[in-house]
């Protein structure tokens, strides 16, 4: 296809002439006030016209632009070099030997009391399910109430299983 200025011009033209309308009328989409209507039923809408809002009984409020506050910003602090005495250290900060095996010889004895806690909450949803035929209840004359009562009985089951897997492997990763 060859182009020559003409052909050039007249389709640069062409698409000046589509775009151009769109142009002038979103200026004038900026500046016009938004209006919505509060309906009954405190329904807040702009997809209706002013006749339809008049028929349903809402009342019409023109948008208004957000009102924004300036933050305060932070103090920068006087001594940037020294952390403070106590609270949360910054990520990069290194904690010496002694600190860091004390600190997982209390996570240890926190999951292995959380571990004997959970294998103790095993055992019982265990006894409770019976191997899946756990005893009948006085309400549950109904099959189908039984039937849920078991499947929920070993949801529960698999669910302490592995909560005690999910612990037993938190302390392998603490050394053993």
């Amino acid at each position: 296809m060859k182009l020559t200025l003409s052909s050039l011009i007249s389709r640069t033209l062409g698409r000046t002439l589509l775009v151009a309308p769109v142009l002038t009328v979103l200026p004038a989409l900026a500046q016009a006030p938004s209006v919505y209507y509060i309906c009954p039923g405190n329904v807040f809408t702009n997809t209706i016209g002013a006749k339809e809002a008049e028929q349903r009984g809402c009342k019409a409020r023109e948008t208004q632009q957000p009102t924004t506050v300036p933050g305060t910003k932070p103090k920068p602090s006087t001594s940037p070099s020294t952390p403070p005495a106590s609270g949360p250290r910054p990520p990069d900060a290194r904690v010496d030997a002694a600190e860091q095996r004390g600190r997982d010889t209390d996570a240890r004895r926190i999951l292995e009391a959380e571990l004997r806690k959970e294998e103790a909450a095993l055992e019982a949803a265990k006894r409770e399910y019976n191997n899946g035929e756990p005893e009948r209840r006085g309400d549950e004359r109904n099959a189908q109430k039984y039937l849920d009562r078991v499947a929920e009985l070993k949801a529960a089951v698999t669910r302490k299983e592995a909560d005690v897997a999910a612990i037993k492997r938190e302390i392998q990763k603490l050394g053993g």
